[in-house]
């Protein structure tokens, strides 16, 4: 039954398929091709199977061509170079703070979408470009120059030990009577080369706040003298040579760790002679000039010829000389947001309540003065007395 089955399906299999279809008629094919718009159809269907055809068969028309192969490498960005430390206190550096001239921006509160910091006593710190903290009464000082107190230089007056003792470490500080409360002071730097953190730090800071001022600014005597009107010492920044110099440079006259008495010398009488009317001067920089015992020797006994207090940021703690001395506890700003430096000034004020006193230092970044002009605000509710940095200083040896 199997084999008889299996005879049957391959005679089918070799049979043809019956035709169910139409037959084609050749006649028929022929007569529509002869028609106008089929042939050209047609002849436009041959075209493109022959184009086809010859990509197929011979492949790539340009295989034939001469050809190169290069390797590209796309090379690494190069890094702008570091600004040196005179294009950081430029104003360029600031351009984002040129705008607050205007009063009523000076005026406004907190700006959108920043941060905003509640200290103890219900003040508020906002985060902004802005510096929204009243203008504080004016306390003025005497005005300088004190007669006595200055020589002519060959830049401008010298200060000088007057022939009755008296010396500006004291003359030109700003008076201070201790309460027997703890002491807690400040100092804000940077200031002389943008004219509305300069101006800001001046009004908004309380008197009591020690102001430090960039010897290249333009105009340096008119900002010191506003800032003694309002009540606020001064000092005078020295450039010094940090690591990485002159890749990290401080700016024109700054003193070099290997340079001689006499260099130091001639440098600081630039320095010194930009101005008067500063108790005394502190460090812009200079890690690696501190180190020096040439320089700081010759540095420091200038100071002392001239009675002139140095206050540094903390890096020459173990370095005694000039007519006072102080350093400062703690750098307030190292990070620029409204909590870091609100604790750090916390802290500064606890560190004065344990041990009686404290000196912080910072820049004159807005959010710098906007803090710190809260911060002092509420100092004595706290019973903590703001002192000008003067008072922190020490005579050698006392």
């Amino acid at each position: 039954m199997f084999a008889k089955r299996q005879s049957a399906l391959a005679a089918a299999a070799g049979s043809p398929p019956a035709s169910r279809g139409p037959k084609l008629d050749p006649k028929a094919i022929l007569a529509v091709l002869k028609k106008p718009p089929v042939a050209v159809g047609a002849a436009g269907l041959l075209l493109l199977l022959a184009a086809a055809l010859f990509l197929t068969v011979l492949g790539d028309p340009r295989a034939g061509t001469p050809s190169a192969r290069v390797a590209l490498k796309r090379e690494a960005p190069v890094a702008a170079p570091a600004p040196s430390g005179l294009e950081a206190f430029s104003m360029g550096g600031f351009a984002a703070w040129q705008g607050l001239s205007d009063p009523a921006l000076m005026q406004s509160g907190a700006a959108g979408g920043d941060a905003l910091i509640t200290l103890p006593d219900g003040a508020t710190v906002a985060g902004g470009s802005a510096i929204a903290a009243p203008i504080v009464p004016a306390q003025p000082l005497v005005a300088a120059p004190i007669a006595g107190l200055s020589q002519p230089g060959p830049n401008g007056p010298l200060p000088v030990i007057a022939t009755d003792g008296r010396v500006p470490a004291q003359a030109y500080a700003r008076p201070f009577q201790p309460n027997g409360r703890p002491r807690v002071a400040l100092i804000v730097g940077g200031l002389g080369l943008n004219a509305v953190t300069t101006r800001a730090a001046i009004e908004r800071l309380p008197p009591e706040v020690t102001l430090s001022f960039v010897p290249y600014a333009e105009g340096l005597q008119g900002w010191i003298d506003l800032a003694r009107r309002q009540g606020h010492e001064v000092m005078i920044e020295i450039p010094m040579e940090p690591t990485g110099y002159p890749n990290n440079d401080p700016g024109p006259y700054t003193l070099l760790a290997n340079a001689t008495p006499d260099d130091v010398n001639a440098k600081m009488t630039w320095l010194l002679g930009r101005a008067t009317g500063y108790f005394g001067v502190t460090n812009y920089l200079g890690d690696r000039f501190v180190t020096s015992d040439t320089g700081m020797s010759a540095f420091l006994g200038t100071l002392r010829q001239r009675g002139l207090a140095f206050l540094d940021d903390g890096m020459a703690r173990r370095r005694p000389g000039a007519w006072a001395r102080a350093s400062a506890d703690t750098i307030v700003d190292e990070t620029q947001t409204p909590a870091a430096i609100i604790g750090r000034l916390n802290a500064l004020e606890a560190a004065a309540k344990t041990r009686g006193a404290a000196l912080g230092t910072g820049f004159a970044y807005p959010v710098t003065v906007e803090a710190a002009a809260r911060w002092a605000a509420g100092l004595e509710a706290r019973g903590v007395q703001l002192a000008p940095a003067s008072a922190m200083t020490q005579r050698p040896g006392r």
